[in-house]
């Protein structure tokens, strides 16, 4: 009798090995096929957002419009290839699909930012405040050259090599200043002056400084005003038209060539000082 079930629990030892390791094959197989196409599908992918680049730039759309369409692309490409590979290992699609769809109240609610941002992207695209390559003042203080426009963030290029992201939702909803819009900008100084100098002087030489730049616009002519009587100085208001790519080195050789311009000529700068009376007793 001992003999007969020492028998009968080795060929269920066995059967189950058997089928462990059939199993186990079964699951092998499923695993090597998901990898496989998961290697074949990131290739697929590769190849034919190169082949979407090349036509969309065949196309000459804006620089802005190419980002946004190939990161909306590679989204809804991955998201067909992870339902490939957990198909293939063994996972109803439609039972996940399911599943998706029942937690699509609770997933929007989680990414109502991102939905935001989606919605934001379309808006830059559509009404484009800004294109990739304008400069622009965007909220939360930061400044950049827009770099990309994606689905779901603004990449920005600070002047210090900064990589910011910001997210569209903010830029679509907010005040957003763009310095690249127009074609010209207007560019302010105020000078101070020493009290005693001849305001007729000066102006002349400012004029003269003004006309040999041939950067500054004659269209709307340049203005120079004494503009206050300050504490402890004569302050005078320049403002010149310049093209907005000349803006910046326009604005900072001008403060040069006054500099030195009023050293030459005998124009004293003003520095804060203080007249003090003392009482007789």
């Amino acid at each position: 009798m001992q003999v007969v079930l020492d028998a009968t629990q080795k060929i269920d030892i066995a059967q189950l090995a058997e089928k462990l390791m059939n199993g186990g094959i079964e699951v092998g197989k499923d695993l090597i096929g998901a990898i496989i196409i998961y290697v074949v599908g990131r290739f697929i992918i590769k190849q034919i957002s190169r082949l979407i680049s090349k036509l969309l730039e065949k196309r000459k759309l804006e620089v802005s419009v190419q980002t946004f369409l190939k990161s909306l692309l590679s989204l809804l490409l991955n998201l067909i290839l992870a339902f490939a590979v957990i198909g293939k290992l063994g996972v109803e699609t439609t039972s996940f699909a399911a599943l998706l769809a029942s937690a699509g109240v609770a997933v929007g609610m989680a990414l109502s930012g991102n939905l935001s941002n989606f919605a934001g992207g379309l808006i830059i695209l559509v009404f484009k405040p800004f294109k990739v390559g304008d400069y622009i003042d965007a909220p939360g203080g930061m400044s950049g050259t827009v770099k990309e426009i994606q689905i779901f963030h603004t990449i920005l290029t600070t002047p210090d090599n900064r990589i910011v992201f910001m997210p569209n939702g903010s830029l679509s909803s907010n005040a957003v200043v763009n310095y690249n819009k127009a074609e010209t900008r207007r560019i302010d100084w105020t000078f101070g002056v020493e009290y005693g100098e001849d305001f007729a002087k000066v102006k002349a030489v400012l004029d003269r400084i003004i006309a040999a730049d041939d950067r500054i616009l004659k269209d709307p002519a340049p203005f120079i005003a004494l503009n206050e009587l300050a504490a402890s100085s004569v302050d005078i208001k320049v403002r010149v038209w310049t093209k907005a790519a000349d803006y910046w080195s326009v604005l900072f050789d001008m403060n040069q060539k006054v500099y030195a311009t009023f050293n030459q000529e005998g124009i004293g700068f003003p520095f804060p000082q203080l007249t003090v009376h003392q009482a007789e007793n």
